[in-house]
Parts: structure tokens; C-alpha cells; sequence
């Protein structure tokens, strides 16, 4: 999450822990006739990103809708970057038992994020608070060449130590400011192809994001001794039990219907900023 003072599109605050709903305008309300103007402060965050992770800077990046219903996505879809992300081609180093290992960096996007759905304060009915929505984000990207889930943890860990140096992101992972995915996927020891992989969603602490790939790797392998396979889902993680659980089954990018936001011009910088 990037440390701007108002969101991605809109002039609300990106204030962590205001009053719900207390932190919203009318282009992350999704009002009718409110067009959305880019925060100039967000893309020099996401160019020094790129930068510091060695990437390739796109000159004339695009922004697109991403189409799917959710609760706390008032517009229907959220703005991100598709086929022309800002940032791609870029690397980083981490230390694996004293050797340096290369990471490859597939892409770095900006987007804005969706609002947050609470299902633990009222019994009967879910909340919403779009406090969150139009918060801008920047998505890292790997290219699959992760082995293990220390090498995970440590990836992460230096992504912290970098935008947090950087000054575009407090790094707090958990007020959120700092969220996991990972892929995993298994495959037979003299295999060449990947196996299916499975998505967990939002891990929120690096000790985390460890135990739920080893859970998710046990768990697996189990299923491919027993005979039976893998479903390409997304799982979330419970830190009560160290184990994961299906959420939904994996949508594929055209299940999303990317197409070029009309209402936003393509992101042209030159070389001199």
C-alpha cells in the first residue's frame, strides 16, 4: 500500500483506522458521472519501486478495468494495469543459506484496492467499510522461480526493508500495508512441468506466509499420494489452526474482461523523470 495522503483515483484520505466509512468520494463510492484523476505522488512511488528492484520502467503504461462483483467494490470493477504494467523485467537478490539467489521480477502494477467486508462484529449480517477503497497498491510480481518457503519469507522480507527505505510504504503488515499471495504448486521429483497451483490469499505476517506454503505443500503432496488431484483455487489462511481453506475456485485473467479504462489517458513519462 502505498503512502500517499489520498487515494489512487479520488481526493479522500488514506488515513489507517478513521471511522468506517468516514474516508470516501465519490469516484471509490462509484457515483454516477465521478471520473477518476490518477495521484501523480503514486507513480513516482511505483517508478522508485521499479527502480530499486532493477526493473524496466514503461514509458507509456496503461490502465485497465478489472470486471468482477464483490460486496465492498462499489463501481463493479477495480482499476489496475493488464497487458502494460509501469513497471516490468526487474530482479532482486536474497540470501539462501549464505548464497545469493536471483529473483526474477515478472511485473510491478499500480491499482487501487477494494474496500473490506467484516463478518465478525454482527451475527447476522455482514459490514462494510470502503474506507480501504481507492487505497493505492502496488503489485510485485515473481516469476515461479521460488523453492521453498524460506525463500519466500526471505523475499518478503526484503521487499519490507526496500519500500520502507524508499519511504512509499510503512510496511506494516498487520494494518495491511503489507499483503502476501503466493502460488504454490508441487511436482514429482523428475518432472519438468509445474503441478497445479493453488492461490492463498492476503497472508498478513512473514511467520505466516512460512507456515501456510509448508501447510500447503504437505497438503499437496498428500493428495497426489492418495491418487487424487489439485484443483486450481484460492485458499485463505487460518493462523488458529496453521492450516489452509478454500475460498473459490481460481478465476482465469478472462473470466475478468480487462479491457482499457476509457476514462483515464495512458501514463507517459520520459526519460529525463
Amino acid at each position: 500500500q502505498l503512502k500517499t495522503k489520498t487515494k489512487l483515483f479520488g481526493a479522500s484520505s488514506t488515513q489507517f483506522g478513521d471511522k468506517p466509512n468516514s474516508n470516501v468520494d465519490p469516484v471509490c463510492l462509484g457515483l454516477p458521472g465521478a471520473l477518476p484523476v490518477l495521484n501523480k505522488e503514486s507513480a513516482k512511488m511505483a517508478v522508485l519501486a521499479g527502480l530499486a528492484l532493477n526493473c524496466e520502467i514503461r514509458q507509456t503504461s496503461v490502465f485497465s478495468r478489472k470486471n468482477y462483483f464483490y460486496p465492498d467494490l462499489p463501481k463493479g470493477y477495480q482499476i489496475s494495469q493488464f497487458d502494460k504494467p509501469i513497471c516490468e523485467h526487474g530482479h532482486l537478490d536474497i540470501n539462501v543459506d549464505g548464497v545469493e539467489k536471483r529473483i526474477g521480477i515478472t511485473r510491478i502494477h499500480m491499482e487501487e484496492d477494494a474496500g473490506k467486508s467484516i463478518h465478525d462484529i454482527d451475527p447476522y449480517n455482514s459490514l462494510i467499510d470502503l474506507n480501504r477503497a481507492g487505497v493505492p497498491l502496488l503489485e510485485i510480481v515473481t516469476e515461479p522461480e521460488i523453492r521453498s518457503s524460506f525463500e519466500a519469507q526471505s523475499f518478503v522480507n526484503e521487499i519490507r526493508k526496500i519500500v520502507k527505505y524508499l519511504d512509499i510504504c510503512n510496511g506494516n503488515m498487520e494494518e495491511g500495508s503489507l499483503r502476501c499471495d503466493a502460488n504454490v504448486s508441487v511436482m514429482k521429483e523428475n518432472d519438468k512441468d509445474f503441478g497445479t497451483k493453488v492461490e492463498i490469499k492476503n497472508m498478513n505476517s512473514t511467520r505466516n506466509i512460512k507456515k501456510a506454503i509448508d501447510f500447503e505443500i504437505d497438503r499437496q503432496i498428500e493428495l497426489i499420494e492418495q491418487g487424487k488431484s489439485i484443483v486450481q483455487e484460492t485458499r485463505n489462511f487460518n493462523a488458529l489452526t496453521n492450516a489452509t481453506n478454500s475460498m473459490r475456485t481460481k478465476e482465469k485473467a478472462d473470466d475478468y474482461r480487462y479491457f482499457t479504462e476509457p476514462d483515464l489517458q495512458p501514463l507517459i513519462l520520459d526519460e529525463k523523470y
